[in-house]
C-alpha cells in the first residue's frame, strides 16, 4: 500500500522536535523541572522525532531544509536521523553545518547523547580519529555524555593545541572519574599555552577552569586557588547577574571550591565574598552550597533586597528542603521590579533574568517558617534540602529532586567516591530514569 505523506504535518513533526529541544536544553538546568518533567519533555521530543522517521526521506529533507538555519535544535532533529540512518551523505551534511562552531555543535553532541551508546558508538569512534579537532571535540563531547572511556583519543586531546577541544577533554576527565589522568590536569593549571588567536587569553582560562574544575572533583584541593581566582576575576560591579557563559563558570567553580573546602574555610571565604558589592550574589548562592543552618538568619535578610531575593530563597531551600511555593511561603514580585530584557529597543541588556523560574519568598512567612523548625537543624552541620548529606539522601535527591538539586546530589556523591563519574542530570530522562532504578513511562 502506498504511503502518503503530507508536507505540513512532516514539517510540524520537524518544527515541534526543534522546539522542545530547545526547551530541553534550558529544562536541565531550571530550578522546577525535577527528573519526572525532563522524562515527559523528552517523550514529548521522542514522539516528534518518531513522526520524522516514519516518514522516511521526506521526513529527512525538512529536516535538511531547516540546517540552513544554523540553529542547535534543527541541527539536533536532523543529526538524530542522519546518525540513526547511518548515511554516510547525511551524516557528512549535518556535520558540515553542526561541526563548525561550538554552539551549533552542541545539537550534534546532544543527537549523540540521545541516541542508545551501542548506536551512537560507532560514529563518535569515527568522530574521535578524524582529522578536524572541531569533530574530535564533539566525539569527546559525546563520550563523556555517554560517561564512556574514549580510550587514548582523551590523552592526546588534553595536550592538543586547539584549545577548544582541549578545553572540553580536560572536563571529560571529571566528569568520567579518571583519577589516573591527574598529572595531565596539573600541567594544565598554570596556563602559558596561548594561541595565537586565544585574544585575552579567553580560551587558555576556559582550559584553566576545565583543568581546575576536573582536578577540585578528583579531589586535587591544590587546583581551588585557581578556581577562586576564576570567581574572583570575572564578578559584575553590584549586583547585576554575569553574561550567561561567563555566569555559569562562576557559579560551577564556586559550588565546586565550597564542597571540596572544610566548612571553617567555606564559611569564611563565603565571609570575604559577601562584603564585596560584585560578589554578593555569589556568597547568596555559595551559602546553599555550604549547608551549614547558621547561615539561614543572614540569607532570610538577604530575602528584603529584590534582586536577591529569589536567588536568596533558593539556598534557604537548598539548607532546609522546603518548598517556598508549595509550602505557601510564596510572596509577590515587588512593584516596580524589573529583571532580564525589557521590551525598550535602546536597552543593552539582553540577558534574560537567572532567577525567572524561582518564586518570590515571603520574608515574613519565612521568619515564621524557620522560627518554627529550626530546632531541626544543627549549626556546624552540612545540609543539602533539609538531610545531612549521606549517600543514601543524595541518591533520593537524584530520584525525586529538582534539576539544580540533582546537580548539586550528582556533585556530592562524587566527592564522596573519588574516581566514580559524575552522574549525568542532563541524559534523556528515559535513560536516567533507568539508572536510578526508576520506573519509565
Amino acid at each position: 500500500m502506498a504511503q502518503f505523506i503530507i508536507p505540513n504535518i512532516i514539517t510540524q513533526h520537524a518544527e515541534e522536535a526543534s522546539f522542545l529541544w530547545l526547551l530541553r536544553d534550558r529544562a536541565v538546568h531550571a530550578p522546577h523541572y525535577s527528573l519526572k518533567d525532563l522524562a515527559k519533555l523528552d517523550d514529548r521530543v521522542e514522539a516528534h522525532l518518531d513522526g520524522l522517521r516514519i516518514a522516511g526521506d521526506a521526513g529527512w529533507e525538512i529536516c535538511k531544509g531547516a540546517l540552513e538555519q544554523k540553529e542547535a535544535g534543527e541541527i539536533f532533529t536532523a543529526s538524530v536521523l542522519a546518525f540513526e540512518s547511518r548515511d554516510e551523505a547525511r551524516i557528512k551534511t549535518v556535520l558540515d553545518v553542526g561541526g563548525t562552531e561550538p554552539e551549533l555543535s552542541r545539537g550534534v553532541v546532544s543527537a549523540l547523547g540521545w541516541l542508545p551508546y551501542q548506536v551512537a558508538e560507532v560514529h563518535i569512534k569515527k568522530l574521535l580519529a578524524a582529522d578536524s579537532s572541531n569533530l574530535r571535540r564533539i566525539g569527546i563531547a559525546a563520550c563523556a555524555v555517554h560517561r564512556q572511556n574514549p580510550g587514548q583519543p582523551l590523552i592526546d586531546a588534553i595536550s592538543d593545541n586547539d584549545l577548544l577541544l582541549r578545553a572540553r577533554a580536560l572536563k571529560a576527565v571529571g566528569e568520567l572519574g579518571r583519577l589516573d589522568l591527574l598529572p595531565c590536569l596539573k600541567s594544565n593549571l598554570e596556563g602559558g599555552y596561548l594561541e595565537k588567536e586565544d585574544a585575552g587569553g579567553v580560551l587558555e582560562q576556559v582550559c584553566q577552569f576545565s583543568a581546575a574544575w576536573s582536578a577540585a572533583l578528583l579531589g586535587d584541593t591544590s587546583a581551588i586557588p585557581v578556581l577562586k581566582n576564576i570567581v574572583t576575576s570575572i564578578r559584575p560591579p553590584h549586583t547585576d547577574p554575569l553574561p550567561q557563559g561567563k555566569r555559569v563558570q562562576s557559579e560551577e567553580a564556586l559550588k565546586l571550591i565550597l564542597r571540596r573546602m572544610d566548612l571553617s574555610s567555606a564559611l569564611d571565604w563565603k565571609k570575604g565574598l559577601a562584603q564585596e558589592p560584585g560578589s554578593i550574589r555569589l556568597s547568596i548562592i555559595g551559602a546553599g552550597v555550604i549547608g551549614d543552618p547558621v547561615l539561614i538568619p543572614w540569607l532570610i535578610g538577604q530575602m528584603r533586597v529584590p534582586p536577591l531575593a529569589r536567588v536568596a530563597g533558593e539556598s534557604f531551600t537548598m539548607i532546609t528542603g522546603v518548598d517556598i511555593a508549595y509550602e505557601d511561603l510564596e510572596g509577590e514580585q515587588p512593584e516596580g521590579f524589573v529583571a532580564g530584557p525589557t521590551e525598550n529597543p535602546g536597552d543593552e541588556d539582553v540577558e534574560m533574568d537567572p532567577d525567572e523560574d524561582l518564586p518570590w519568598p515571603n520574608h515574613e512567612l519565612i521568619i515564621g517558617w524557620w522560627n518554627k523548625n529550626k530546632g531541626k537543624f544543627k549549626n556546624g552541620t552540612r545540609y543539602l534540602l533539609g538531610q545531612p548529606i549521606t549517600t543514601e539522601h543524595l541518591m533520593q535527591i537524584l530520584r525525586t529532586g529538582r534539576q539544580r538539586q540533582r546537580a548539586a546530589a550528582a556533585i556530592e556523591s562524587s566527592i564522596l567516591k573519588p574516581g566514580q563519574p559524575l552522574f549525568e542530570v542532563r541524559a534523556p530522562g528515559f535513560r536516567q530514569q533507568q539508572l536510578l532504578g526508576l520506573k519509565v513511562k
